[in-house]
């Protein structure tokens, strides 16, 4: 479970280069064929069912409310679904009249505006046009009150993104998962095993991979891994992906080997063509790269034969051959501008350089191979992939999902784009450094790029200077300045609670993100909380950033975060809520005149004024 509005790229990439290699290969994507099954009339009726199975006692909001107007959600499923699957645009003006969809708790949000001060909670938003996106916003809460009974009366487990998520992340033995596992299977299973055996049989592979890019696809793949293994015990079954290569690097637990027969590390390219010479009878077990399996005395083996890994020049052109690319739903959740690229639209996936070029940044996983490794392709190859994508997709809207796309490539790439008049548009993830001037953001914008994100982090930036991000507040003002005078959306990534972190800090990182949103240099923003991973220099080196590390269990299975202790002592939990509070504000506009300390009344903590000039981020940019 990711995204239902596009397909996670790591199966159209490794499609795309075995087929290079002459290799037969074909891919689904279980993940969206799970939730469009139960979103038709029958699927309805089926969530019924369990619904009614539930004892009243126990029945939550959503469920009570799902079945007393059951007939309502029966009925408009399957138009809704076709709806925001981009093939029938003229219902928007039935859902706009709030009288069609049944609105269930997800609604309770609009109804909670002042009548006086607005009748329509959703004008400040789509004003008097955008009847489409205002559609896809309702039709959105009419999904998610759906996912809620879904979770309430089907599968508690259940979220679109963080399916059974916790059953994964950052679990030291692999128990949890065995157990619910071993479980009756819920109807939520029962559906999935149904659609992985109709793949299979569609397919006859003698291999299959299961692409596992976070904790929340984690249960679902084993559960077609398990379905695969007691109907056809000959097939192969590898596990490999983003959750793995970050979670499963010390395993030692043999029993997720009863499910899968590889699991495989890092850029999947060159440990797969080695797997499948193994299976071919032309590489022995001793020399898979980069492979766990279970080995003759039933423990796990970590298996590396050295060999240099497939240059990223040379592993194909992704392809989304197979894919239901007009299935997928455009969903308009949040209405953060930034987010919603992220779940609205079907976006062609592409990486313009493996690794990352910084690769400093001490809250980052920069230990691992995703990261470290480095390396680019010419602007004219990768011209060439978006050419062949267009061409075999139809859509000319690209993700570059690089973690800091490379500015000495962008710039190149922009110009091959101009040069080769190919119109797309595009979005990425940068660094704000002083490379991004003025000029090479008119020069990007006219290339096609529409938006940029990118780390602020902490604003402070004597914490900027700990992560080693290699930024200042005032650099940063000035590169999102140009992007956003070039017409490019901005979104800052931000940060709290990073170690030895003050609340003086965090109220005058507040401050320098009110007066980036009040002059124009960013129209979006998100504050994450920190959290340190044992792959980041914060977690290898914890002295070296004031804090200590809480002791963690043993582990057998996944590690990844791990807690601390920070001498500060500040209770960074209730000033989330104000940093959150404040910028939900600033992104429409309104709050600026309100002093940053403001936003933390009432969370029962102790907010001193900013140190900050007003002038600050003004100064910066005018001097």
């Amino acid at each position: 479970m990711t995204q239902l509005n596009t397909p996670y790229p790591s199966t159209a990439y490794l499609t795309g280069f075995l087929r290079s290699r002459g290799i037969d290969a074909a891919q689904e994507d279980l993940a969206l064929a799970l939730v469009l099954s139960f979103f038709t009339p029958d699927g309805m009726a089926e969530i019924r069912a369990e619904a009614l199975n539930t004892p009243e006692e126990n029945r939550t909001a959503s469920v009570n409310f799902f079945l007393d107007y059951f007939d309502a959600y029966q009925s408009t499923i399957a138009p809704v679904i076709t709806f925001l699957q981009g093939r029938d645009s003229t219902l928007s003006h039935r859902i706009n009249t709030r009288e069609f969809l049944p609105e269930g708790p997800r609604f309770a949000s609009l109804d909670a505006f002042d009548e006086e001060e607005s009748t329509d909670p959703l004008a400040w938003a789509f004003g008097a046009l955008g009847s489409q996106d205002r559609a896809r916003h309702l039709a959105t809460l009419y999904l998610n009150d759906l996912s809620d009974v879904l979770r309430d009366a089907v599968d508690d487990r259940f979220e679109f993104v963080r399916y059974a998520e916790s059953l994964a992340s950052s679990q030291p033995t692999f128990t949890p998962l065995a157990d619910a596992l071993s479980a009756k299977p819920t109807l939520m299973d029962l559906h999935l095993q149904g659609l992985a055996s109709k793949a299979i049989e569609r397919h006859r592979p003698n291999l299959v991979l299961l692409s596992v890019p976070f904790p929340g696809a984690m249960y679902a793949a084993l559960r077609i891994a398990q379905v695969i293994k007691d109907t056809h015990p000959d097939i192969k079954i590898a596990l490999g992906g983003g959750y793995v290569n970050t979670e499963l690097r010390e395993l030692s637990d043999a029993r997720i080997f009863d499910y899968v027969d590889f699991i495989t590390l890092d850029s999947g390219e060159r440990p797969l063509l080695a797997l499948l010479e193994h299976l071919n009878g032309k590489r022995s077990a001793e020399r898979l790269i980069r492979t766990f399996i279970r080995n003759s005395g039933k423990q796990v083996q970590y298996l590396n034969w050295q060999e240099p890994d497939v240059p990223f020049e040379e592993v194909g052109t992704a392809t989304w051959d197979g894919l239901p690319l007009d299935s997928y739903l455009s969903l308009l959740d949040m209405l953060n501008p930034m987010h919603r690229l992220w779940s609205d639209g079907r976006w062609n996936k592409l990486t313009v350089a493996h690794g990352c070029y910084w690769k400093k940044c001490s809250f980052c996983d920069v230990s691992l191979d995703y990261i470290s490794r480095y390396e680019t392709a010419s602007a004219s190859l990768l011209v060439d992939r978006i050419e062949q994508i267009v061409a075999e997709t139809g859509q000319t809207g690209f993700h570059f999902v690089d973690e800091a796309a490379p500015p000495k490539i962008l710039k190149a790439l922009a110009e091959e784009l101009i040069h080769r008049k190919v119109l797309i548009s595009w979005w990425g993830n940068i660094r704000f450094e002083k490379t991004f001037t003025p000029d090479l953001a008119e020069l990007l914008a006219k290339s096609g790029c529409i938006a940029m994100s990118g780390g602020l982090e902490v604003a402070s930036d004597r914490l900027l200077n700990l992560m080693k991000k290699g930024v200042s507040v005032e650099q940063v003002a000035q590169v999102t300045k140009g992007f956003s005078d070039a017409g490019i959306l901005v979104h800052a990534y931000l940060m709290y609670g990073f170690p030895t972190q003050t609340v003086q800090e965090t109220v005058d990182a507040l401050e320098y993100v009110r007066q980036l949103f009040e002059y124009g240099c960013i129209q979006s923003g998100f504050f994450h909380r920190f959290t340190c991973t044992v792959h980041s220099p914060v977690g290898m080196n914890p002295q070296e950033y004031g804090i200590e590390l809480i002791p963690l269990p043993e582990i057998t299975f996944a590690k990844n975060d791990v807690l601390f202790i920070d001498p500060t002592g500040v209770d960074h939990e209730a000033l989330g809520q104000g940093l959150k509070k404040a910028i939900y504000n600033y992104m429409h506009g309104v709050g600026f005149d309100i002093k940053a300390k403001t936003w933390f009344e009432g969370l029962g903590v102790n907010v001193p004024n900013t140190t900050i000039p007003k002038n600050f981020i003004e100064n910066a940019l005018y001097r």
